[in-house]
């Protein structure tokens, strides 16, 4: 089915599925916008499908057999879980990779303070954003306190529909001559996304009573003081829900679908598996990657790699050669989206080579920027399996570029698993807004890439 439109030929039943499965998602992208909400979402869902937590099966030495499930996480921020099969793990794992970070701003150690009567919140923007595109907008606080003693207090204040919202003010029009001569770049600066936090004086206070009044509620509400700013990871998101999108209502409006659309998928397909598969398969969800996928949850860390050799340890095969072994023998679909075509912008795209709504699952044989570079570039051989699979199953799919090739480009976490010598390719959802606030997604595509991704689990 390459290359064709989804909407076309699609039956009643095949409707239904769309929108009951579109429904699932919108859920659970409402619900999880930081990636510790994330972690905590797909392990609830693990929990309800049977899946043990990996660390227990070690612990009490449970040992592992064909058709057992179970996942381990890692620091908050990354979940991988596994379906084990009926052939040895050395014979090599079908892989399911997304990320869950999504670009955004974080509060910074030290974010508080009080300026002309009002108390507003520091920020340090997280990934590739469009400054300009955060201000004036309703946003919503996520994230955590970690307090000395250990303990942790999680909040987020902005989503129900009887919160405070917040936000970042921008210059009226009639002032802004000066504005308007400043570039896209330039004229929000980075230092200016400062979040607003309210303007009622604390009784009694003499200076910077505003932010007395703003540390009493935090107190009030949540037992925490102002030093405690400095162990807190919160993180400043769009306020409201994920909502249909056009008046056929064929997409979906909401903050993070890069990449949580295809986490999203990705954790669904190996979630709804009935069947021992033949091959272990693998759904990893990881985090860091609008930032180059670095630190200890990022898809560079080694948590991953650890976590096969646990498994190759409770099975009896210990060795470092196993291990090299299972990674060369696995197959992966590095899942994250693409640039849909915008017919507001065609400039930027190469027509025959680009993602269209409504057209399927993405494969991206290579992604980088200009001369490829940062780039996986999966060999011909594996996207011709990948082809074979796809057709066998009745799967839309289709093949793009981000963009022109001087244009611009990305990248995915699809290198770093090729460092292990294993077969990656890029499969993903095509995106309109990507890294804006609000982001849109075509519901057919993403129950597209929900079949594509079980399909390519049960794949001989």
């Amino acid at each position: 089915m390459y290359a064709k439109n989804i909407l076309l030929d699609a039956s009643d039943k095949k409707l239904k599925e769309i929108s009951a499965f579109a429904e699932d998602y919108k859920s659970f992208i409402s619900t999880a916008k930081t990636e510790r909400e994330c972690v905590k979402e797909a392990e609830i869902l693990a929990l309800k499908h049977g899946f043990k937590n990996l660390d227990d099966v070690i612990k009490f030495q449970q040992g592992l057999k064909p058709g057992d499930k179970v996942y381990q996480i890692n620091r908050h921020k990354n979940i991988v879980l596994y379906h084990i099969g009926k052939k040895d793990l050395t014979d090599g794992i079908r892989i399911l990779g997304a990320h869950i970070d999504s670009p955004r701003l974080d509060i910074k150690q030290n974010p508080l303070y009080q300026k002309d009567d009002f108390a507003l919140l520091d920020t340090h923007y997280y990934g590739g954003v469009k400054k300009y595109q955060w201000v004036t907008i309703p946003l919503a606080l996520h994230g955590v306190f970690c307090k000395k003693d250990g303990s942790t207090v999680s909040f987020a204040i902005g989503e129900k529909e009887d919160d405070p919202v917040f936000g970042i003010s921008d210059l009226l029009i009639h002032l802004a001559a000066d504005q308007m001569k400043k570039t896209a770049a330039t004229v929000i600066e980075g230092e200016k996304l400062d979040v607003t936090l309210g303007s009622t004086p604390l009784k009694g206070e003499n200076e910077n009573a505003v932010k007395a009044n703003i540390l009493k509620l935090l107190k009030d509400a949540y037992q925490v003081d102002e030093e405690d700013f400095l162990s807190a990871e919160i993180e400043v998101v769009p306020a409201g829900k994920a909502r249909d999108y056009g008046l056929d209502r064929s997409m979906i409006a909401g903050y993070g679908h890069d990449d949580r659309v295809c986490a999203y998928t990705s954790l669904r397909a190996i979630l709804d598996e009935k069947e021992t598969p033949e091959e272990t398969t693998c759904c990893i969800l990881v985090d860091k990657e609008e930032i180059g996928s670095v630190g200890a949850t990022g898809a560079q860390s080694k948590f991953f790699e650890d976590s096969i050799a646990e498994l190759l340890t409770i099975t009896d095969h210990p060795s470092y050669v196993d291990l090299k072994r299972t990674l060369t023998n696995s197959k992966m679909l590095s899942s994250d989206v693409s640039a849909g075509f915008d017919p507001l912008f065609p400039e930027v795209n190469e027509p025959k080579n680009s993602a269209y709504f409504n057209h399927g699952i993405v494969f991206n044989k290579y992604t980088g920027s200009r001369g490829k570079s940062g780039s996986n570039d999966a060999s011909g051989e594996y996207f011709a399996y990948i082809r074979k699979v796809m057709d066998e199953n009745n799967i839309y799919f289709q093949t793009a570029e981000l963009g022109k090739v001087d244009q611009g480009g990305g990248g995915t976490i699809a290198y770093i698993l090729g460092n292990y010598n294993m077969n990656v390719v890029d499969a993903g959802i095509a995106v309109f807004n990507m890294h804006a606030p609000m982001e849109i997604v075509s519901k057919a595509d993403v129950y597209e890439a929900y079949l594509a991704y079980k399909a390519f689990l049960s794949s001989k």
